[in-house]
């Protein structure tokens, strides 16, 4: 039982100092160069649809805040037409 238990250990250290080095050869930081390149593709691809999407939200706000301002001033204008309706009525 301690026997393959120690196999094991070595078994996994051998695995460990290989993976090492072929997570340090040319070629595997040729893949991770290409990978980090796409990721800052990705990033600038998000940032600006982000940018986009928080131009249109501010467009959508400020007609939000107009069309809330023309129906507080027509509904004001209706209550003093009805005002002026009522003085005259009396």
């Amino acid at each position: 039982m301690k026997l393959k238990g120690i196999g094991l250990f070595a078994l996994g250290t051998l695995f460990g100092l290989e993976g090492i080095k072929l997570l340090s050869s040319k070629d595997a930081k040729k893949v991770y160069a290409h990978c980090t390149a796409g990721v800052l593709r990705m990033k600038d691809s998000v940032v600006t649809q982000a940018t986009t999407l928080q131009e249109n939200c501010s467009d959508i706000y400020e007609e939000a805040k107009a069309i809330n301002e023309e129906r507080a001033k027509k509904a004001k204008d209706a209550e003093v037409s009805c005002d002026k309706a009522e003085d005259a009525g009396e």
